[in-house]
């Protein structure tokens, strides 16, 4: 740390940016440990580190980090901020484009040679000092982080690369090239990036992500490529070959590839498709498109995509109110299912603990006794009862007492009888014996 702190404006470093509690930060270590050791081993200029952003936070916050894991390449007061796939090779591949210069100059064919075998998209600046190198030079600071910036001489060009009008802006991919027009594709920096995937890709989320910053629609065939059955294999080609062979008639407003399953074409759609089938996606607004029939063939799918331009296919989904409310229940519900799929203890712990507490908490509301308060007659009728037991109760006693005195009175008189009979039998006896 204090190595970086000294010395980070005078050397390159590569850096990332993590916490301990992050899941994805764990993940990325052991590949970073790679990043580290192989970039060691070629002897690169470049310093790896990484940093503990809940530790570190005020320097963390200098650098913009808003998340983890964070890979970012620091070069002087410019800080870089990696987007890409977390392979070995992406990270490594990042910090090489980007620690040298914004743009790489190509002195000859043979160097041309070079970098087109290497990187499959790269734009190529050609003529002297102009508006437009200067606009270049700015774009080349933005996207660096995406792709490669080269300028050349036209000699440099390759015998079969025809510039019509200098300066120009070219981008060299698909085995082809293709000249920047600012008449037809407007602002450079849109432009290049539009340009900047090749023309047929294979598509994943991240790449989904990144298409979103394109503005085209994606026509994606989703397939399952552990099958190798006809249909799986001739909707792939399908797509690719009006992706290359349509170029002209479609590149401006839409993006190809291929999706390997339905999970994530699921997720965005919040539904389910069919394997193998075609899907076109907007991700500016998340609106898509499915065809009422199977794409069978090249015809098909050009008829389409044609459909869409012209705006007579359906659009399905969006950003409405709705699909925002019904994503938020799609996106809690399959994060509910998620958890009890992975973890079902965990999953009951978490949801079925407090379902459990509020259930009874519920029944004991529901069942609790309320005190009861009787209406002004119920009470009058309440009160004339209680006097009337009262006034019962009073004769009842009464009686009773009556009865005491005449039980009290027969006793005694009972008591007068049994003494005169005993009298009069005394007096039989002493009789007897005289």
């Amino acid at each position: 740390m204090v190595r970086f702190k000294d010395n980070r404006e005078d050397e390159i470093w590569l850096v990332d940016f993590y916490a301990p509690w992050c899941g994805h930060c764990k993940k990325l270590e052991p590949i970073w440990d790679e990043v580290a050791a192989e970039m060691f081993t070629s002897g690169s200029p470049i310093k790896v580190g990484k940093m503990d952003a809940t530790i570190y936070a005020g320097i963390a916050s200098q650098f913009g980090v808003r998340g983890y894991p964070t890979i970012k390449l620091l070069k002087g007061d410019l800080a870089y901020n990696y987007r890409g796939p977390r392979t070995k090779e992406d990270i490594i591949e990042f910090a090489g484009r980007v620690s040298g210069p914004l743009v790489r100059s190509l002195s000859s064919q043979q160097l041309f040679d070079h970098w087109q075998k290497r990187h499959p998209v790269f734009f190529v600046y050609v003529g002297g000092e102009s508006p437009l190198k200067e606009k270049f030079f700015e774009v080349a600071s933005e996207l660096i982080v995406y792709t490669y910036f080269f300028s050349a001489s036209e000699d440099a060009l390759p015998e079969d690369v025809s510039v019509q009008e200098l300066p120009a802006v070219l981008v060299f991919k698909d085995g082809t090239y293709y000249t920047y027009d600012e008449y037809e594709d407007g602002d450079l920096s849109s432009w290049v990036t539009k340009e900047r995937f090749l023309g047929y890709i294979q598509i994943d989320g991240f790449t989904l992500y990144e298409l979103a910053e394109t503005g085209k629609l994606v026509v994606v065939a989703v397939i399952d490529s552990k099958n190798s059955s006809e249909v799986h294999t001739r909707l792939k080609a399908i797509t690719h070959e009006v992706a290359t062979g349509y170029r002209e008639q479609f590149h401006r407003n839409f993006q190809f590839g291929h999706i390997d399953g339905a999970d994530y074409i699921n997720s965005v759609i919040m539904d389910e498709v069919i394997v193998p089938s075609i899907v076109v996606l907007n991700t500016s607004n998340q609106q898509y498109f499915i065809p009422e029939t199977a794409i069978e063939s090249i015809e098909d799918l050009i008829k389409f995509i044609n459909d869409i331009m012209e705006g007579s296919a359906q659009a399905q989904g969006g950003d409405s109110f709705y699909y925002r409310v019904r994503r938020l229940l799609y996106d809690g519900k399959s994060t509910i299912l998620s958890v009890f799929k992975t973890s079902p203890l965990l999953g009951c712990f978490l949801f079925g603990l407090p379902l459990g507490v509020i259930s009874i908490m519920c029944y004991g509301i529901w069942t609790a006794d309320g005190e009861y308060e009787p209406e002004e007659g119920e009470l009058l009728q309440n009160e004339a009862i209680e006097q009337g037991d009262a006034e019962a109760s009073d004769d009842e006693k009464e009686e009773n007492d009556d009865d005491h005195h005449k039980d009290v009175n027969g006793d005694k008189e009972s008591s007068k009888e049994h003494k005169g009979e005993d009298v009069e039998e005394k007096s039989m006896v002493e009789k007897k014996r005289d």
